[in-house]
């Protein structure tokens, strides 16, 4: 979903986020340019609507403004629900009766993203919505952060708290998530849904020659990097996390910013707080997203074996809709949903989201309940 780290180079952004670097997930690249960069004109969306197969459908007044009359998840400051993954406190909400649904946030969001989701989905669905560590409400672990940390949670969760078959949902970085976490549990997964998804296109055989590490690099340029980094992105955090500036990067990202309020913001704010926030987020900065060649979309397509839906932000600045397209090439058993919407649609048009996901959750094959998950 949304990235704080404003006052990246550009090459490093460029680096993250840009098509043919390694990784796509969240909108660093122009998050705190000047307004009038990122915000689209405002005919852009007076034609909001669904396209999907080629044929397109205009919106009408109810998809300008899709929040109205829509049930929203409560918001708690003291979370709703914990399981203790690793020795680490994980947050999740669970609401409604059905098939079983879990959704994954982005990045530096949480469950409360899915806020205009969780109520509908939950009339014919079990819906789940967890935290992944080191975001919302979870656990800030002072670990060392990889896309197989959160895979592994996915997967535990599945099994512990879920206990069947379910469809996976992904939101950026949450999309990345669901599909590694689908790779690995193979049959145990339905299908699963992506909305503006991170990961890039890639060899992952490539091998990347790592330069010998001389005595000068290790013990004095390295240290003095460190020591820069770590001032430079300590300031950073501290500035990002206001309430004004987080507005101002979901202003960059939501095409149609009427849902940007204070509910959103504080869903954000509230968990930067937390010791030891400043900490993960250093090292999600400096080891983490600079550092995740090894993962492509080519080899986790190629491991993935039931339906994807492919739910997808067209007027994202960031990902469009070319990369929504490669990824059907890749993988045929993919569904594609074009939406008028920018990196967050689920958020952005919950309308339009909530009912093709409903459309195609119809379409597969009901698991049989007594299955369990081993």
């Amino acid at each position: 979903m949304i990235s704080f780290a404003g006052g990246i180079s550009p090459s490093l952004k460029t680096e993250i986020y840009n098509p043919s670097a390694n990784w796509n997930f969240v909108p660093l690249r122009r998050a705190f340019q000047h307004r009038s960069e990122c915000v689209m004109n405002r005919r852009s969306f007076a034609f909001r609507g669904i396209v999907a197969s080629g044929v397109s459908v205009t919106g009408s007044s109810a998809m300008i403004q899709p929040s109205q009359g829509i049930e929203r998840l409560p918001f708690k400051p003291e979370g709703y629900n914990f399981w203790t993954w690793r020795g680490h406190k994980i947050h999740y909400v669970v609401q409604g009766e059905g098939p079983p649904i879990v959704l994954i946030h982005g990045f530096g969001a949480s469950v409360f993203h899915w806020r205009y989701n969780i109520p509908e989905l939950a009339k014919k669905y079990k819906v789940y919505a967890l935290d992944l560590l080191g975001f919302g409400w979870s656990d800030k672990a002072l670990i060392e952060y990889d896309a197989m940390v959160w895979r592994d949670q996915v997967v535990d969760f599945m099994k512990e708290i879920v206990k069947q078959p379910a469809v996976l949902v992904g939101n950026s970085l949450g999309g990345f998530t669901a599909l590694v976490s689908a790779a690995g549990l193979a049959e145990q997964v339905r299908g699963v849904v992506l909305l503006n998804s991170a990961g890039q296109f890639g060899d992952a055989n490539k091998s990347i020659d790592e330069p010998e590490e001389t005595s000068f690099k290790k013990f004095i340029l390295k240290p003095l990097k460190d020591f820069f980094q770590r001032i430079f992105l300590g300031v950073l955090f501290w500035q990002t996390k206001q309430p004004a500036r987080i507005v101002s990067v979901l202003k960059s990202v939501y095409i149609n910013s009427e849902n940007v309020d204070d509910y959103l913001v504080e869903s954000i704010s509230r968990p930067a707080a937390d010791p030891n926030a400043g900490e993960v987020y250093y090292r999600l900065m400096t080891r983490f997203m600079f550092n995740q060649s090894k993962y492509t979309l080519n080899s986790v397509l190629s491991e993935l074996r039931c339906p994807l839906l492919l739910l997808w932000g067209d007027l994202d600045p960031w990902v469009g809709p070319a990369k929504a397209n490669r990824i059907k090439e890749v993988y045929p058993n993919t569904t594609l949903v074009n939406l008028k919407a920018g990196h967050c649609p689920h958020d952005e048009v919950p309308e339009l989201v909530n009912s093709a996901l409903m459309d195609w959750l119809s379409t597969l094959q009901q698991p049989q309940p007594s299955v369990p998950l081993l």
